[in-house]
């Protein structure tokens, strides 16, 4: 039998570890196994609920989880509200979600109050997200601190949807990602919908010529201006992945490569040669190619989930989601 001595013992080595490894900007696999074992359970239940209810919440928190990343780092910036907030810049006012991730915290704060970060319970959800569309499950590495600042002009960091190949290898650059980690990243528009809004110009008047972007493939067109007429509704919705809008498989990847990618930044993955690799490499026969796509796609958001980490001392663990201490 282990003595009480002994317990003790254990339990400081592995505080002390925990401490070393978050002291040393680094995230871990089970940060949060002995001071809050529910943890994953609780997100994964709250998110599978609302899911269940709107499916098109999981495409939500995947973008919201990248859109929070690529501004500060994945410190959860993206769900303080206020005046000039990153939720309040343009990119982030069709954001879905926020509700689940303060449904998830309030159980949480209940079983192990001060101690689960915002920033981690995003991570989880846009994992369990994936999973729940069909994509590949896979280990996340937690112990992120929330941020203290979150500020609309901090956005311009993030890919737009009329960005070129090379801004968009950039951006990416610019978080140690890539140009693999950007194709298969980019990859998760295999769920989820953009507004016409903000591709319509490419089925009428692309840079000024009244003429539809030469990128669409002619047969795609008629359907798109269907869904997106002229001086129509341009809140409308539309698929990124055509046929595929609820399910994380390879079908995006077909779709750019054959020219039916909805916006013109997925459009232009085909004009470089190396992003042009990896569309072709993922879109490829059913087997081998689409749990190569998976099993990247699974690494780069590990790759991603690391970007400019606040751990230790840096940052807090927030009470609500919403708002510093």
């Amino acid at each position: 039998m282990v003595s009480s001595f002994n317990k003790m013992h254990i339990l400081l080595c592995l505080l002390l570890a925990t401490l070393t490894t978050t002291a040393q900007g680094q995230t871990r696999i089970g940060f949060y196994d002995i001071t809050c074992p529910t943890f994953q359970t609780i997100v994964r239940a709250t998110v599978q609920s609302s899911f269940r209810t709107n499916p098109a919440v999981a495409a939500g928190l995947l973008r919201m989880f990248f859109h929070d990343c690529f501004v500060l780092g994945c410190d959860a910036s993206i769900l303080l509200s206020g005046p000039s907030t990153e939720r309040t810049a343009p990119p982030n006012l069709s954001l879905v979600g926020f509700e689940v991730i303060d449904a998830a915290k309030t159980q949480i704060e209940s079983a192990c109050p001060g101690v689960v970060s915002c920033a981690d319970i995003l991570a989880l959800a846009a994992r369990d997200a994936v999973v729940l569309t069909g994509g590949i499950g896979w280990q996340v590495p937690t112990g992120r601190r929330d941020g203290l600042v979150s500020q609309a002009s901090g956005t311009v960091d993030l890919p737009a949807f009329n960005d070129p190949i090379s801004v968009q290898i950039s951006k990416f650059a610019d978080k140690n990602l890539n140009t693999q980690d950007l194709v298969a990243l980019v990859g998760g528009h295999t769920i989820g919908t953009a507004a016409c809004a903000v591709f319509s110009y490419r089925l009428y008047n692309f840079s000024g010529t009244n003429q539809p972007d030469p990128d669409i493939n002619p047969a795609f067109l008629p359907q798109l201006r269907a869904l997106c007429p002229n001086g129509g509704n341009v809140s409308t919705r539309v698929a990124l992945d055509t046929g595929s809008v609820n399910r994380f498989d390879t079908s995006y990847f077909v779709n750019v490569r054959n020219g039916r990618g909805v916006l013109e930044s997925d459009a232009k993955l085909l004009s470089n040669p190396t992003t042009r690799t990896f569309v072709q490499r993922f879109s490829g026969a059913v087997g081998g190619p689409a749990l190569r796509f998976t099993n990247e796609f699974a690494r780069s958001m590990v790759k991603l989930g690391n970007t400019e980490l606040k751990t230790g001392s840096r940052g807090e663990i927030r009470r609500v989601c919403s708002a510093i201490n």
